[in-house]
Order: C-alpha cells, then sequence, then structure tokens
C-alpha cells in the first residue's frame, strides 16, 4: 500500500520496447540504477514494463544504444495529473486563493459554544462575550481568554465561573452558576409589621413583637398590625411595678380579607396602519461579523415604514451555523387613518389585564370573587375591577429611629 501511494506521488511511464535483444536493454537499466518492475513479454521480441517518470527518459535514451524502439505506452501519478492544469492559469490562481483563505481563517473563530448554564440564557452570555470582544470573527490569536472571562462575570453576577478554550475555529465558553445566597434579616434594626391594605383581619401569627390587632379588626393601610415595642410586665403576684419596654424587630403573618378596585381605559379610536404599497429593499452579506451592503439605497425616503428582515445563513449539514449570511431588508410605506375599535374585543383586552394585575398585588393569595363595570363616556372605555381577596397583608416598617443612628457616623 505504502509503495503504490509513492508511486502515484512521484509518477509512473509505462513502456513498449521492440527490438532484436530487449534483454540487452534491461541489463543495461539495471546496470544504470534505473527502478522497473511488472515486466511482460509480449513477444521474443516485445515486452512492457513499469519505470519512474525521472527514469523514462534515461530509458528511452538507453533504447537507442541498443538498437530498441521504446514507446512510452501510458503515463500515471501526481505529475502527470497536474500538468494537466498547467496551462490553465485561473486553476492555480483559485487554488492559491483557496489555499491562503483557509490560513487566514483559520485563525478567526467562526463557532461559539456554551455549555453549562441552567437558569442563565445563552442569549445573554453571547451578547457579553460579544461586547467584551469575544463574537463570531474574532481574531483568535489576539484574544485574552481571560480577561475576557473576568469581565463577562463582573457583569453577569448569576454566574460564578466561567472559562473561555479555544480548539482552532471553535470557542469553548464552560460556565458555572452561582447559588443564590439565603436573604439575610438583620435582627439589629428595628421596627414593626404594617397593613399593605386595608381589610378585616382573619389570622394573626405573631414570632416576635407584640400583635395590637385581632381577628375580626378592621384595619387602614399603613396601620400597625405587630409592633416592635415590647412591654414587659412584672412578674405575678408580684407588687412590683411593670418592667418597661424593649425595641425588637417585628415579625410575622397577618392574614385579612381585602378588596381592591382596579381601573383602565382604552380610547375607541385608534390610528392604524395603511399600506401604500411602495417598497425599497436593501441587501447585505455579513462575513465574520461584519455587515457589507451591496445593493440597494442606503437611504429610505419614506417618512413612516416598516421594515422587514429575511436572513439566509449558511449552515452545515449536522446544523452548524457560518458566518456567512445575506439578508435583506425591505421597507413598507405606510399611512396611518382612524379606524373605530371593536368595544366587545376591547372590553375583553381591558378585563384580562386588570385580573393579571389584581394576580400580581395578590401574590400567594386567594381571589374570593371579581366583579366588572363598563362605562363608555367622550370616546373612551372605561372598565373597573372590584375584587375580594384573602391575601397576607403585613410588611415590615423600619423604625425610624433605628435608621437615624445607622446614618450616624
Amino acid at each position: 500500500m505504502l509503495r503504490r501511494l509513492v508511486n502515484a506521488l512521484r509518477g509512473n511511464v509505462r513502456l513498449e520496447v521492440e527490438g532484436a535483444f530487449p534483454e540487452r536493454f534491461l541489463n543495461l537499466c539495471a546496470q544504470r540504477g534505473i527502478l522497473f518492475w511488472n515486466v511482460e513479454w509480449l513477444e521474443t521480441t516485445r515486452l512492457r514494463l513499469t519505470v519512474t517518470r525521472l527514469g523514462s527518459r534515461q530509458a528511452m535514451e538507453l533504447g537507442e544504444r541498443t538498437l530498441c524502439t521504446v514507446t512510452p505506452a501510458a503515463r500515471w501519478g501526481m505529475p502527470f495529473f497536474l500538468a494537466r492544469f498547467k496551462t490553465r492559469h485561473a486553476f492555480w490562481v483559485g487554488l492559491a486563493l483557496s489555499l491562503t483563505a483557509v490560513c487566514i481563517l483559520s485563525s478567526f473563530i467562526l463557532t461559539i459554544e456554551v455549555k453549562g448554564n441552567t437558569t442563565v440564557s445563552t442569549a445573554l452570555i453571547r451578547t457579553e462575550l460579544r461586547r467584551q470582544g469575544l463574537s463570531i470573527g474574532t481574531f483568535g490569536p489576539g484574544l485574552d481568554e481571560r480577561t475576557v472571562g473576568n469581565k463577562v462575570l463582573l457583569q453577569i453576577p448569576e454566574l460564578s465561573w466561567l472559562s473561555i478554550n479555544l480548539y482552532g475555529t471553535r470557542a469553548e465558553v464552560l460556565v458555572r452558576e452561582a447559588v443564590q445566597a439565603p436573604e439575610v434579616v438583620d435582627a439589629s434594626e428595628h421596627g414593626s409589621v404594617v397593613a399593605r391594605a386595608s381589610g378585616i383581619i382573619t389570622k394573626v401569627e405573631a414570632l416576635t413583637g407584640e400583635a395590637v390587632v385581632e381577628v375580626g379588626d378592621t384595619v387602614l393601610e399603613g396601620e400597625t398590625l405587630i409592633s416592635g415595642t415590647v412591654h414587659l410586665d412584672a412578674p405575678k403576684y408580684s407588687e412590683l411595678p411593670d418592667l418597661g419596654t424593649i425595641q425588637v424587630r417585628a415579625e410575622g403573618r397577618v392574614y385579612a380579607r381585602t378588596w381592591r378596585t382596579f381601573s383602565a381605559q382604552l380610547p375607541l379610536e385608534a390610528q392604524v396602519k395603511r399600506y401604500t404599497g411602495e417598497e425599497d429593499s436593501i441587501w447585505s452579506v455579513t462575513v465574520l461579523g461584519r455587515r457589507i451592503e451591496f445593493f440597494g439605497r442606503g437611504g429610505i425616503s419614506f417618512d413612516r415604514y416598516d421594515k422587514i428582515s429575511r436572513t439566509w445563513t449558511l449552515t452545515l449539514p449536522g446544523g452548524e451555523e457560518m458566518p456567512l449570511a445575506v439578508q435583506r431588508e425591505t421597507c413598507r410605506a405606510y399611512d396611518t387613518e382612524t379606524l373605530a375599535v371593536e368595544p366587545d374585543a376591547a372590553q375583553a383586552m381591558l378585563e384580562e389585564r386588570l385580573l393579571e394585575a389584581l394576580e400580581e398585588a395578590v401574590g400567594e393569595g386567594e381571589i374570593v370573587s371579581t366583579d366588572y363595570t363598563v362605562e363608555q363616556n367622550s370616546g373612551m372605555l372605561t372598565v373597573t375591577l372590584q375584587a375580594e381577596c384573602r391575601e397576607e397583608i403585613g410588611k415590615f416598617v423600619p423604625d425610624p429611629t433605628t435608621q437615624e443612628n445607622e446614618a450616624d457616623p
């Protein structure tokens, strides 16, 4: 196998020798060190043999000395194959450009793979990598992987570790996500639990502090539910006066029935687009992250237009995208006109948005009932939502005295 490969690279010639004494030709070839093999006797005065490309010229000269006629019967191998393209200058120019392109492109990053992330999106990591200098088309030898990785970690606190490894034209980015630290409560910060919404108390769970409301009480927004001021009573059966008060950080949960009201408006007339039929297209090619426009006008003469982009990216059979894409941007001109809004559709949209706002305000609470009222006035559609809920209404408010003490140097 190796011998065949060597012969194919250096080229072989099949010679046909005819004369009175062909064996003298073989003896002279052996004496001159001309390699030959695969000797085939056709007749007593005619034979064929195979020699190397370099030895074929010497063999033909020896044929004249031995009064034999030496004729090339066949030629094969790499030198003879390339000789066909000797006068095809475009082929050699294309080959040189191809080799140059391979040498140059192998120094640029063509693909970026992000591994190890679960909650942090790949798009966010790739965007920050692009800002710090790592993107498709980046010159690999000029990239400082450690510096880029440290800058990305500073910008994305959800990551605790990041490593960039270059494998030719491929950049592999390995990340580890940070473990969220538990919320630390400052026990030295005194304060009370107050109501964040008005309602009727249904349950009180005071962990620290002194509850100042009971089940069935009606409270207003901002009213104290669990006080951070704890009164210390004297021991039972003692004649001593009360021991005074201490300040603590009040903690606990207070549940209540609440009634919430949300309102939203929408005009019954809206401006809509009407396309005029005028269009302009701009074609561009993106190579290694650099965009080049090659067809179409650079400026748009329309006052109002929509831009529609369509991109064709070169993709390998395995699904890997290459840094070569053609993009077409179509600008469609339009005018605006006033049309009436369907009241039923507008009402349904407002009701959906109001319900979403209510669910966000209640959080983990329960929505008991909802009631919508609709009103049209002066071209406006107004939808009001009134809801009864059961929810936790307590929130911690620091003691102003504590905040002042913390602010003092």
